[in-house]
């Protein structure tokens, strides 16, 4: 076909197509990191069902950015790793010495599901998660008896997620969040941790850190902490294409731990350029992503719940 026959217009459509592709390739890399592992859910049913909080919850506008949330949880996974009681229950119990990605895709599975999905699923991934604490118990190398369904163990899990998860939202989406919605934040996902059996749990911005301070004490930088920090810096890329962006977020994550867990990390020594690179870094690459995430679980939960119900 000469130029002159060529039909209007055909050079946009192409445009469109290569715009759709790019978009569908980069949602496909960006999704695996947090898919796959755990139950499949379908948050784009029954329509109308706003699942345990709804969109007007606080929760629902914190959880819904991938960058922020993805940084947060590997932040949370750090922080968690220095009560020893908490990473015995790993060690002895899971597999993220070889899959460290896949115990980072059934957390945001877990997250995603209670945020976002239909009441049932959300219920039935609770209930799921009761049942696996229930074999989780033994004994860590100081000799100290653990067990996951113990509360306050649930409780520092839980507050080691939720206060990263909003350090990661006050630092890349919205650092005017005011106190207010952040107490509404933590009281709303206090819930979850209630019903997995936590107790104790602080519900707003001064009790969160509050019972960070108090905690510190009894957290250890263990040999088998460095483990998890050697594992996870070391953790294989989904593809090659996604490796910058894989140790961008690891070095995102690292920046929002607090300075005292930097320092018993031993991160201590290039914060100052970590926190130069990363955070500049972050903001450039999560509009591209946000952009890329035109379906994302949280766009497809707010569909579900616009939705106009059939009549009887």
């Amino acid at each position: 076909m000469s130029d002159q026959t060529r039909q209007p217009g055909s050079s946009s459509g192409l445009s469109r197509r290569l715009t759709h592709r790019l978009r569908s390739r980069l949602a496909a890399g960006i999704t695996h990191l947090t898919s796959g592992s755990g139950p499949m859910l379908d948050y784009s049913s029954p329509p109308g069902d706003p699942g345990l909080f709804g969109p007007d919850s606080v929760c629902w506008k914190v959880h819904a950015d991938f960058t922020s949330m993805m940084t947060g949880g590997i932040s949370a996974l750090l922080l968690q790793a220095l009560h020893p009681l908490a990473l015995a229950g790993v060690w002895d119990h899971s597999t993220f010495r070889t899959d460290i990605l896949g115990r980072l895709r059934r957390t945001a599975t877990f997250i995603a599901g209670t945020t976002y999905g239909n009441r049932q699923d959300a219920l039935a991934l609770i209930e799921r998660v009761k049942r696996i604490h229930l074999d989780v118990s033994g004994v860590a190398p100081d000799g100290q008896p653990y067990r996951a369904s113990e509360p306050a163990l649930l409780t520092w899990v839980h507050v080691a997620e939720v206060s990263s998860f909003m350090t990661a939202h006050l630092r890349y989406v919205n650092p005017l969040l005011p106190v207010a919605a952040q107490d509404q934040y933590f009281a709303e996902t206090a819930r979850i941790a209630e019903m997995l059996g936590a107790s104790n749990i602080p519900r707003s911005r001064v009790e969160i850190d509050a019972y960070l301070l108090a905690m510190q004490p009894a957290l250890v930088a263990s040999e088998r902490t460095r483990e998890v920090v050697r594992i996870l810096m070391n953790a294989p890329a989904p593809s090659v294409s996604m490796r910058p962006a894989g140790m961008l977020m690891l070095n995102a994550g690292i920046d929002l731990l607090p300075d005292w867990a930097q320092t018993m990390l031993g991160f201590e020594r290039h914060a100052v350029l970590r926190r130069t690179l990363a955070r500049p870094g972050v903001r450039v690459v999560a509009p591209v992503i946000r952009w890329a995430l035109v379906n994302g679980i949280s766009k497809r939960a707010r569909r579900r719940v616009a939705a106009a119900r059939e009549p009887d």
